[in-house]
């Protein structure tokens, strides 16, 4: 499943890295938009195969953040 940003914003932090298990609702990335922080949280329990962001990275609405599996 690719994980979209909802927005434009610059990531501020990554909280997993690829291969690493997470649960549903785990927070796996925090962007920031407008002095705001925004948690991406998985959708579905399982494994981070993909992680295409990195932190000061920008990234426009509708951008890959991650792939889980």
């Amino acid at each position: 499943m690719e994980i979209r940003s909802e927005m434009a914003a610059t990531v501020w932090k990554v909280l997993v890295e690829e291969g690493q298990s997470v649960m549903k609702g785990e927070t796996i990335v925090i962007l920031d938009c407008m002095k705001m922080e925004i948690p991406v949280e998985s959708p579905i329990q399982g494994t981070v195969r993909m992680l295409r962001v990195q932190p000061n990275m920008s990234i426009d609405q509708g951008g890959i953040i991650a792939v889980i599996e």
